[in-house]
């Protein structure tokens, strides 16, 4: 299976690779749409019609342009006066390899993600799903950078709108864990990327990673003796391998022993299941050769990647999360409540006794309350 997951991703990459030739990057607008095609019946969420695959042009590190790919989904039937609602749904961690791609495989838990989207699609609401930029297309996905993430979710919102003319410009953005937090920070920057061609209602995020930048500045040798759990250690090597592309300035792979380069090296290429599976044992503290925070201005540079902004949002937040969640822990989220709170975000907080996967799931009727709320 994995083979073949291999193989299809590195098709696909090869294909937009020659796409980006054929469309030079500077003649092209975000959102602009360079192929759409159709996706395997065995992709399809439950409830919807026909999906379909779009290849679109976005923005990547640096603010360059760079090529994202994604899925939209469409309540089956006809739509509603005005056109569907769209939910932007912002995955979570699937990996880094382009064989990993959800419009390519599907989600990484088909079992639970696809019923969780089929619920949003019998509410109403087409489903348009971005990879982020370089996941499937060129280059790397640069795990966590916030601000990428925001660019490929609305842009994929613009791409579908343009090719769909069933569908409202009325939207707003879902998602958990990674997709949690690329929810919220899309909710920072949607009105300006969108422009006045979309109508954004605000963002729901469970699980959201935020403030998790401070525990990577005591990384080094000899921190953390004994063994991580396999999800925290997985994280943390998509969160390395997207630092070491998206900054290559900072030559992380000196920060690095063999072990570590050879883990981050394998980050760039596994999905999620398969690289947690390995990374029982790993001792985080064996992985570098001095700290990373010998890197000149460390904290700033995270804050700016992958840090959730605290301010400066001009729509509604909803935030779940769970109190049994042991890979986001709630004083992550609580952290970022009261950061909001005395920033005077307009943000809604619910903690439900649930574990990190749980947590997405159990908040979903409240999530979708909400979002109904928004859309009047």
């Amino acid at each position: 299976m994995m083979r073949a997951r291999s193989v299809v991703g590195s098709l696909v990459c090869a294909l937009a690779a020659a796409l980006a030739l054929a469309f030079p990057a500077g003649a092209q607008e975000s959102g602009d749409v360079v192929r759409v095609e159709p996706m395997p019946e065995s992709l399809r969420i439950p409830g919807s019609s026909a999906p379909q695959r779009i290849t679109y042009w976005s923005t990547g590190v640096d603010d360059t342009p760079a090529l994202s790919s994604g899925a939209v989904f469409t309540p089956d039937g006809p739509a509603p006066a005005g056109g569907w609602p769209v939910v932007a749904w912002a995955h979570g961690t699937v990996g880094l390899g382009d064989a990993c791609a959800p419009s390519l495989v599907g989600p990484a838990a088909p079992e639970r993600e696809k019923p969780y989207l089929g619920r949003w699609i019998a509410a109403g609401y087409a489903v348009v799903a971005t990879d982020y930029v370089g996941l499937g297309t060129p280059g790397l996905m640069p795990y966590l950078d916030g601000k990428v993430q925001a660019h490929s979710v609305v842009d994929a919102v613009k791409a579908a709108v343009t090719i769909d003319d069933s569908l409202s410009d009325r939207w707003a953005v879902v998602g958990q864990s990674q997709g949690g937090g690329a929810a919220i920070t899309t909710a920072h920057y949607a009105t300006r990327f969108g422009g006045p061609d979309l109508d954004f209602r605000g963002a729901v995020g469970t699980g959201v990673p935020a403030n998790i930048e401070l525990a990577l500045l005591p990384l080094g040798p000899g921190f953390a003796p004994v063994p991580l759990s396999p999800n925290l250690t997985t994280y943390l090597s998509y969160i390395l391998a997207g630092l070491r592309f998206a900054h290559p300035e900072i030559d992380l792979n000196s920060y690095l022993t063999p072990e570590g380069r050879h883990f981050v090296d394998r980050a760039e290429t596994e999905c999620i299941f398969p690289l947690a599976a390995k990374s029982s044992g790993i001792v985080t503290g064996g992985l570098f050769t001095k700290p990373l925070n010998e890197i000149p201005n460390f904290y700033a540079l995270l804050n700016a990647y992958m840090g959730v902004p605290t301010s400066g949002y001009d729509r509604p937040l909803f935030i779940g999360q769970g109190a049994a969640d042991l890979d986001v822990p709630a004083p992550s989220a609580l952290s970022l409540l009261a950061q909001m709170t005395a920033n005077n975000v307009p943000v809604t907080f619910k903690m439900y006794q649930n574990d990190h996967i749980g947590t997405g799931l159990a908040a979903q009727a409240d999530a979708i309350a909400f979002v109904n709320s928004l859309m009047g």
